[in-house]
């Protein structure tokens, strides 16, 4: 299951950049999460799933959803629309382990502290991100905006995964992502009325909101509330550090994204840096 959910999740950005030229971002996500929506009530009834319990429980998964769901793609999709890579945003995204780890290294039950490991691992982590944003900024791939909408996304995914692990108790995974993409269409779909560009029809555009309904949201999503649920936060942002490679690879491929020895370099500290804080053994008590 985590292999299959890294190459799902890598997918995503080079949906993105297959849907963009033909749509607005918040606009394709709105009908993204819509019909996500009507597939997991379609499958809900077939099985009689069951629903959360409890308004608070509904809650939670409401926040989760808005944060992993509108906050993580609205901000991504955004960027890509604004032409930064998709090579690029994923490398961004993928500083979430670092992230997550840190928190929790510095929050639980206020005695854990960042072992030197893992202030080296930052430190690499942030070498290796200079390198290849540094080529970018060089070519005008990478923007204060694009950026920022990006790094919106990276705060968005990381927060949720957190909350989502501390607060959502489990559930069955297809009535929890329901009501995760209801709350997220009901944030994205108001700010995609502001939107002035209209949808092209396109095969891309088609193609790519066929794969992000039936494979993203209805198997990405569904595995990644699975791997939160049954694995520690840590483990599952660890994943994530596989995500950028895949997704350079796929973008050079598809796309012939620019990619020099110096971004390259980049790209494989960045991903040993992330290791290092991921796999990095607890601090003593103090």
């Amino acid at each position: 299951m985590p292999w299959v959910f890294v190459l799902i999740w890598s997918t995503g950005f080079v949906v993105a950049r297959y849907a963009m030229p033909h749509a607005p971002p918040l606009g394709f996500l709105s009908l993204r999460f819509a019909l996500s929506v009507l597939c997991f009530l379609v499958w809900v009834a077939l099985v009689r799933a069951v629903w959360p319990a409890g308004r608070d429980q509904w809650m939670h998964l409401a926040v989760s959803g808005v944060l992993m769901h509108a906050g993580y793609l609205g901000g991504v999709w955004s960027a890509v629309k604004l032409g930064i890579g998709a090579g690029t945003v994923a490398l961004l995204v993928g500083l979430q382990p670092v992230l997550t780890a840190f928190w929790l290294t510095t929050t639980t039950s206020g005695q854990a502290r960042a072992t030197r490991r893992e202030w080296l691992g930052l430190l690499l982590g942030l070498v290796g991100l200079a390198l290849v944003l540094g080529g970018k900024f060089g070519i005008g791939e990478v923007t204060p905006w694009n950026l920022s909408l990006a790094v919106l996304a990276l705060l968005s995914i990381t927060i949720g995964t957190l909350y989502q692990k501390r607060f959502v108790a489990p559930c069955d995974v297809r009535t929890a992502n329901c009501v995760q993409l209801l709350a997220a269409l009901a944030v994205s779909l108001p700010f995609a009325w502001f939107e002035d560009e209209a949808m092209r029809w396109h095969p891309e555009l088609i193609g790519a909101l066929a794969w992000s309904v039936l494979v993203l949201s209805l198997g990405g999503s569904s595995l990644l509330y699975l791997l939160i649920q049954r694995g520690a936060a840590t483990q599952v942002a660890s994943l994530l550090y596989l995500v950028p490679p895949c997704t350079a690879l796929l973008a050079w491929l598809l796309f012939g994204e620019s990619f020099t020895a110096t971004m390259l370099l980049g790209l494989v500290i960045t991903v040993a840096g992330v290791a290092m804080v991921v796999k990095a053994p607890a601090a003593p008590p103090q």
